[in-house]
């Protein structure tokens, strides 16, 4: 039994859609998730839906029952994540789950970003708790981009605070596949990929390839981070998540969401989707 936490979000359902893909029987496959009526279209697939609540170990322990193979996807709560880690490491290590494959951050373990905290902590209850994992580091999602592609080019504007510098992001599909393979093949134990795309973009990049397909003209604008995270609360982020984000974009001029590595890609056996495809994909969808 493969089991999949936050199943109705979109990594979560994109890896269930790639397990099917692979022929893994929907019988096979536990959709772990805090409302069962959203995940009604993976049941109807044949797939089983199991309530668990991250804050809330007896429904972690009834839902990993029978479970062999567990995907973490990291919590999208940001209050006390390590916490809600454990109970689901803790709650599978009673369960005899075999493997946890957990969506960490690239380069976690060397990363000075905020958002990289809560993931150095999670790795480290996974070490101490006997439970055999591997770590998924995922880097940027292209998503981060495409997702607002929309209002990005009827500003024609990107905003960010990155300035020239690189970074290889990867589509949300890419890092399914790549969860995929771990949670459907073995020799994974112990392992942590350094998961980001074969294409290292810049901000400027991004906004060229959206002039490019799109045919409307978007221009990036590089803003220090104090500022960047000003303009963000302006539109009505969160405070507390405009720091971040522009805590992100001083990440990657420190090159913390870069890798010299081919990890994802060889994960996958193809090239990682190209950002100009992922446009195209983005302004279809």
């Amino acid at each position: 039994m493969i089991a999949i936490t936050g199943a109705t979000g979109h990594l979560g359902h994109l890896v269930i859609q790639t397990l099917l893909h692979r022929g893994v029987p929907a019988h096979s496959i536990a959709a772990l998730v805090r409302n069962p009526e959203k995940a009604a279209a993976l049941a109807a697939k044949g797939v089983q839906v199991r309530t668990a609540d991250y804050t809330q170990p007896d429904t972690l322990r009834a839902a990993l029952q029978g479970v062999d193979r567990l995907l973490l996807i990291s919590s999208n709560d940001y209050n006390d994540r390590p916490g809600q880690h454990r109970n689901v490491i803790h709650a599978a290590r009673d369960a005899g789950v075999q493997l946890i494959a957990y969506t960490s951050i690239l380069n976690a373990n060397r990363s000075a970003m905020i958002l990289a905290a809560d993931h150095k902590a999670t790795e480290d209850i996974l070490r101490t708790s006997g439970v055999p994992f591997a770590l998924l580091r995922n880097g940027w999602y292209t998503e981060n981009y495409t997702g607002s592609l929309t209002q990005t080019l009827d500003q024609g504007a990107l905003l960010g605070a990155a300035g020239t510098h690189a970074f290889q992001p990867a589509t949300r599909q890419d890092y399914a596949e790549a969860a995929a393979v771990v949670l459907t093949t073995v020799g994974h134990e112990r392992k942590t990929y350094e998961l980001a795309g074969d294409e290292a973009v810049t901000l400027d990049a991004i906004a060229e390839a959206f002039t490019q397909v799109s045919g409307r003209p978007v221009q990036y604008h590089n803003l220090s981070a104090d500022e960047y995270a000003r303009t963000l609360v302006g539109f009505g982020v969160p405070e507390g998540f405009a720091a971040v984000l522009a805590d992100s974009d001083t990440g990657i001029t420190r090159g913390d969401l870069s890798t010299d590595g081919r990890d994802l890609s060889r994960l996958i056996g193809r090239p990682t989707t190209a950002l100009s495809q992922a446009v195209r994909d983005a302004l279809n969808s």
